[in-house]
């Protein structure tokens, strides 16, 4: 059996390290909250639209990545740009009444066996220059050759195989509704068609509508979160995961935590998401502190 061959393709090094023009983005209690619905999120603080979920930190920035890593990659190959991995390190939470500046900049890309990646670093500010988080993106071209690459890579949170053999720190068990994502799409500002369009999706190769990626991660942020740290956000140090294969509204997942490490005040958690079976979510890290590290009078 032969493996179809990638397609060799110029990247543009020039765009390497170039800021994206900054995006202004204004955090208020009802988007939290919309966010925190469309993501089946219990925690009442984020349903309150008092604490932002964690990975609504994508939504300030979600304009600014796709134009980074088509700085690089060539234009034409939008329709087959997926999203790898997504890479979040948080320095404070987001409150309602932020406002926030995003920018952009792709810092690697290599070529892969089966496609090319385009890695994508994010920084989010407060409007007076304070960091808020840090995301690393990584883009996945498929069935294209980039070559041996250029740059940086993202921060490394491979699963380590030895770790099934213990028992898990916790296991989350999640159902994703029908209506998810037209109700995730306008919450997180994300309008791809294949996860709203039938036809679309079925043209592009899928068995049809598939959940948002990043809605995937937001179930298992506050898996971690409701299991591991007590509900409170804050603690949320880093949160990263690959995915791996889509999920299907009206499928259930299953999010299987392991402790893989503690240093500095804080526990990792390496952890994988299944669907039918099928890992879905792989090399997933969530790192917490031992204590709540960030305190707001919001």
């Amino acid at each position: 059996m032969t493996t179809p061959k990638t397609n060799a393709v110029e990247f543009d090094t020039s765009g390497l390290d170039v800021w994206t023009d900054p995006e202004h983005f204004e955090v208020t209690a009802e988007r939290i909250a919309e966010y925190a619905a469309a993501t089946n999120d219990p925690i009442e603080r984020h349903l309150k639209g008092e604490i932002a979920p964690p990975v609504f930190a994508v939504v300030p920035v979600f304009m600014s990545m796709a134009p980074a890593a088509l700085s690089v990659a060539p234009v034409e190959l939008l329709m087959k740009l997926v999203h790898g991995e997504q890479d979040f390190l948080f320095h404070r939470p987001i409150y309602p009444g932020d406002h926030l500046v995003a920018r952009a900049k792709p810092i690697g890309f290599e070529g892969r066996d089966n496609g090319s990646t385009v890695v994508i670093y994010v920084e989010t500010k407060t409007d007076k220059g304070e960091l808020v988080n840090e995301q690393w993106m990584t883009a996945f071209f498929r069935k294209v050759d980039a070559g041996p690459g250029l740059g940086e890579k993202a921060p490394e949170h491979r699963f380590d195989d030895a770790l099934r053999a213990g028992s898990p720190a916790a296991v989350v068990n999640q159902h994703i509704d029908e209506d998810q994502t037209f109700r995730y799409s306008p919450a997180s500002g994300d309008p791809m068609p294949i996860h709203l369009d039938e036809e679309i999706a079925r043209m592009s190769g899928l068995p049809g509508i598939i959940n948002h990626g990043l809605c995937t991660m937001a179930f298992t942020s506050w898996g971690a979160l409701t299991e591991l740290a007590g509900g409170e956000t804050e603690r949320l140090r880093r949160l990263a995961v690959r995915f791996a294969k889509p999920v299907l509204p009206t499928q259930d997942i299953e999010t299987v935590f392991h402790k893989s490490g503690s240093a500095d005040g804080a526990t990792s958690y390496s952890y994988e998401t299944s669907a039918v079976g099928d890992l879905v979510i792989k090399d997933g890290l969530a790192v917490i502190a031992d204590k709540r590290v960030f305190m707001s009078d919001n």
